[in-house]
């Protein structure tokens, strides 16, 4: 049997010296390729990341992370991957604990692995209070939309079969997934679809001044993670 080919996704923007700390902290050699979809950055890590030897997509403005989300799913697919890794390129994430995600799929037979930093094993140190009561809610109600049982919905750091794709209920083209909503989007799908679904624990870092931790805007932000759920169960949109 032929070994799986992973794809290693990272979204920037305009990340700078946290995008160059994360650089450095990947092997040297792995047993995944990476990609890099740097999304209209205007601090100088394009010119950074071209200078690096990976793949590399550049868009001239920002689009947002579902635009570059789903890039990043075409090119895996057109290139032949099988399984591809979604991962913020702000720091947060560990390149040590991708293999949490992607050997569940390669060992065991799952389609989806979300990371969750709830599991024994994962952590979130700094997380700021207003993140983790959103969190909590945001998971709850997934799973009274769902069934799913899970502990952290809202973590970026996932993994899953490219194949998923080949089935039609995935339409990924859609215009209103650009934002966060494509995530939550293929979440819902994956689940209602009954696939094999599963979490692993992986840790989220976050700054300890609590400062600039993340892009969401508070209130646009959140209702793109929340509108996917809420749209796809009531059947406004497929």
């Amino acid at each position: 049997m032929s070994v799986p080919r992973i794809l290693v996704s990272l979204f920037s923007y305009n990340e700078g010296e946290k995008l160059k700390r994360l650089v450095a902290s990947f092997p040297e050699s792995g047993d995944y390729e990476i990609l890099f979809i740097d999304d209209g950055s205007t601090d100088g890590s394009y010119e950074f990341l071209r200078e690096q030897d990976y793949h590399l997509i550049r868009h001239d403005a920002n689009k947002g992370i579902g635009c570059g989300i789903r890039e990043a799913i075409h090119f895996g697919r057109e290139k032949g991957f099988d399984i591809i890794v979604i991962m913020a390129a702000n720091g947060k994430m560990q390149p040590s604990e991708i293999c949490r995600l992607t050997d569940p799929i390669v060992n065991d037979g799952f389609d989806y692995v979300q990371g969750s930093r709830y599991l024994s094993g994962g952590e979130s140190p700094n997380l700021p209070l207003f993140r983790r009561i959103m969190i909590r809610i945001f998971t709850a109600i997934v799973r009274i939309f769902t069934g799913f049982k899970g502990t952290d919905v809202t973590c970026g750091f996932r993994a899953y079969r490219l194949s998923l794709f080949d089935n039609s209920r995935f339409n990924i083209d859609q215009s209103w997934l650009d934002r966060y909503e494509l995530e939550y989007y293929i979440h819902y799908h994956v689940l209602k679809g009954e696939y094999k679904v599963t979490e692993a624990p992986v840790s989220m870092i976050y700054p300890e001044e609590k400062k600039n931790y993340s892009k969401i805007r508070p209130f646009a932000g959140w209702w793109s993670m929340m509108r996917p759920w809420l749209f796809l169960y009531l059947k406004i949109k497929k």
